[in-house]
This record gives structure tokens, sequence and C-alpha cells, in this order.
């Protein structure tokens, strides 16, 4: 009798020890370190919950000032694309009537004003000799209109 029950036991223990090693042969494969996730998914996550700074946006030219709204609406009306007077406000009407100008010369409309619209505009950078004459020489330029020029490699 004894040896029955060793046997039982044997069996009971060679039985569990198979079915521990089928299970851990098909269990999945589970790792001790957490996935990373992909960055090159478009979700991205705020940290704490503080607002996101947004100075990437605020580049460049925010707002058009007064004189030079001005500028451009008399332009416009002497082009024929705008009427009344000028405001110096950047507005709906003004926005309109220089996103037709763009367009009747084939330009993008969707962004006002470029600046291919100002220089036809007349309101392009002002490259006269009066403007030119007030700009400070370089130092530079000094030295070349001295005659002193001396190469970096000799001083």
């Amino acid at each position: 009798m004894l040896e029955v029950n060793h046997l039982r036991l044997t069996t009971k223990i060679l039985v569990a020890g198979a079915i521990a090693a089928l299970l851990a042969a098909y269990a999945p494969a589970q790792t001790t370190t957490p996935k990373k996730k992909s960055t090159s998914g478009t979700s991205h996550h705020r940290r704490h919950g503080k607002p996101r700074k947004g100075a990437w946006k605020k580049h460049g030219q925010q707002s058009i000032q007064p004189e030079r709204a001005r500028a451009i609406q008399e332009a416009l009306i002497r082009e024929n694309y705008l009427t009344g007077e000028p405001s110096g406000i950047w507005d709906a009407r003004t926005q309109d009537a220089m996103s037709r100008f763009q367009a009747a010369n084939g330009w993008q409309n969707k962004v006002t004003p470029d600046s291919r619209a100002l220089i036809k505009l007349g309101l392009g950078p002002n490259y006269s000799e009066k403007e030119m004459l007030r700009l400070d020489p370089k130092p530079s330029d000094a030295v070349a209109a001295n005659g002193n020029t001396v190469s970096p490699s000799k001083r």
C-alpha cells in the first residue's frame, strides 16, 4: 500500500511538472522593462497640464503698423482696387483688395501682403541714392576706402 501511495505521489508530481513546462513554453514572453512608445505618431502629450508655449507661432511680423497700412491703402486706391479714404487700419476690405491685386497679377492670394505685390505697388525696399548715402559705412568699408588693405594672414 505504501508503494501505491508513493507511485501516485510521483505521478502527480510528474504531471504537474509537465503541465508547468507546457504552460511556460506556450505562454507569451513577458519582459520586465516597459515598451517605448513610438515618437513618430501624431499624439503629443502635455506634461503636468502646463499650457504649451507657442513661441514658434510668434515668429515674423504679427501685425501691420498703421503707417504701413495707410501707405498700402493709398497704393491700392491709386491702382483702383480699393475705394474711399485710407484709414491706416488693416481691415477686411483692405485684405480683400490686396488679395484681388495679388490674384490679378498671378500671385498667391492667401498670404497678404505678398512682397512682390508691395514692390509692384511701389512700397518695396528703398534703394535710392539718398537712402544709400545715409547708411553708416562698415569698418571694413572704411579700411577699403583708405586703401590700407591687409590680408588677415599678414596681421
